[in-house]
């Protein structure tokens, strides 16, 4: 069963955060409707505050068990008196029986002879067991070449990572698309993705505008920190999966929240051969959405 709540706040982040404290839900749970945007007024006068309306899936309600009642009649019938026991008739003595014989003691008898017993079968060798997955190594990655893309991509990320007072190593090679690839390897990464990965691209923004600079053609650099692009990946498919089951069961639209050109890529593509539903994008960057619409 669907429900909605509508919260208020000084922009529309804080707005939908303000509703998600108040469900307990994280973002991917849940859709959100701008219904209003925020308003600075002029001289504190006329200022309103962004209002947005969160839908979410909420549990049917169990229906309690009816409790059986009592008719009238049966309350008010009184019960029965217990019949009166009749005195019971004197019985006669019973005459003393006589003694009876005692039972002959019985022949002994022979035990008989036991039959021979089947010889058990052998046990098996039990198989060995499967030994324990040995642990996923970490990639061991090759220097690269002086006067390369790889050590001139290396080269910048280096001195970005080191202004932002982080010792996180960059590690560059090419793949097999054309494209180059950039880990980041290191400890306590997280600041460095941000929040649902904003930083990680802002710094992937800076690497390709950076090495594509009086350079002929176009290299596209992608980088990545603990894998998180492909998890980030999954978590959209099964995001766009999950609400578009939603739309074929209410058959009407519904619009994402504003999403970068990447991710909305990845929705349009996790969707493309699902029946009966249909993606596109509407509105202008940075707050452009999918919408997944219900076909016949």
């Amino acid at each position: 069963m669907e429900k909605n709540i509508v919260a208020t706040g000084k922009t529309i982040d804080l707005a939908i955060e303000s509703a998600l404290n108040q469900l307990g839900l994280d973002r991917d749970s849940v859709s959100v409707l701008v219904l209003q945007q925020a308003k600075q007024g002029f001289l504190g006068f006329g200022a309103q505050p962004a209002k947005v309306q969160v839908t979410y899936e909420a549990p049917d309600p169990v229906p309690e068990a009816p409790k059986t009642a009592l008719s009238s009649a049966s309350r008010s019938k009184p019960k029965a008196a217990a019949p009166l026991k009749r005195p019971e008739a004197p019985q006669p003595e019973k005459k003393p029986e006589p003694p009876k014989a005692e039972p002959k003691p019985e022949a002994p008898r022979m035990p008989k002879p036991e039959a021979p017993r089947a010889p058990k079968p052998e046990r098996k060798p039990e198989a060995p067991k499967a030994e324990p997955k040995a642990e996923k190594k970490p990639r061991e990655y090759a220097p690269a070449e002086p006067g390369s893309v790889e050590e001139k991509i290396e080269t910048f990320l280096k001195g970005l990572l080191e202004h932002m007072d982080s010792k996180a190593v960059p590690h560059c090679y090419k793949e097999e698309s054309g494209s180059y690839k950039v880990d980041l390897v290191g400890d306590d990464l997280g600041y460095l993705i941000g929040r649902r990965g904003d930083t990680l691209d802002a710094i992937q923004h800076l690497t390709n505008y950076a090495v594509n600079r009086d350079v002929e053609g176009r290299i596209r650099v992608n980088v990545d920190a603990e894998a998180y692009r492909e998890k980030r990946e999954e978590s959209l498919r099964r995001y766009a999966r999950k609400k578009a089951q939603q739309v074929l069961k209410a058959r009407r639209r519904t619009t994402l929240e504003p999403m970068n050109a990447y991710e909305r890529h990845v929705i349009h593509a996790a969707l493309q051969d699902m029946e009966n539903i249909t993606t596109h994008s509407t509105g202008v960057e940075p707050n452009r959405r999918v919408v997944i619409e219900y076909v016949r």
